[in-house]
């Protein structure tokens, strides 16, 4: 391995290391829409996440938020706790965390096939989100309302998509407006061009 590509893996190291801990403090401040049944709004905490897979590729992008969702998983430990038994706990790991966030890693699936940049990056970000919202919702509907039945007496699956949608789609509103706007400013980040 040469010098400089030794350099560029260990830039994107360190830079993919900053976008996720930029994340995880951003995940720290959350508000609840008056519309929201449940769960936290945040103000662009899978952001960093979305620039990693454009600015780096899909495979820098999937490690990447594989360590946010472990990291998000540390910081929701209290969640993890509430499984029943062995295969609960494995359940609320994988659908809440590991996967659910992991997924966002697919952002910048569509750069290649789609050439128009901030069209690549608004379908990108609409499809990772829609993912995460899918591991959200197959959790709520078998994990959570096994845990906890709704109070208001609703069919699990549409307990679940209702709960589970009214934040990961603001979430998802927010995530994709702010990245297709960075991207006018920031072209040459999300480009990498600045590390040729």
């Amino acid at each position: 391995m040469s010098v400089p590509s030794r350099r560029l893996g260990l830039r994107r190291l360190v830079e993919c290391a900053v976008l996720i801990a930029i994340g995880t403090v951003l995940s720290l401040f959350e508000f609840s829409g008056p519309w929201a049944l449940g769960g936290g709004i945040t103000v662009c905490s899978m952001l960093p996440l979305v620039l990693i897979c454009h600015r780096h590729g899909t495979k820098w992008g999937i490690c990447s938020a594989l360590v946010y969702g472990v990291l998000q998983m540390f910081l929701g430990m209290k969640n993890v706790m509430y499984g029943r038994n062995f295969w609960e706990v494995l359940a609320i790991i994988l659908l809440d965390y590991v996967v659910a966030f992991g997924v966002i890693g697919l952002a910048g699936i569509f750069d290649k096939c789609i050439k128009n940049r901030p069209v690549s990056i608004a379908v990108g970000s609409v499809f990772a989100t829609l993912l995460r919202l899918a591991c959200h919702f197959v959790s709520g509907w078998i994990i959570w309302e096994a845990l906890w039945p709704n109070e208001l007496g609703w069919a699990s699956p549409l307990w679940s998509l209702a709960y589970n949608a009214s934040y990961m789609i603001p979430e998802m509103i927010i995530t994709t407006v702010a990245a297709v706007a960075l991207y006018f400013p920031l072209k040459k980040y999300y480009y990498g061009e600045d590390l040729k």
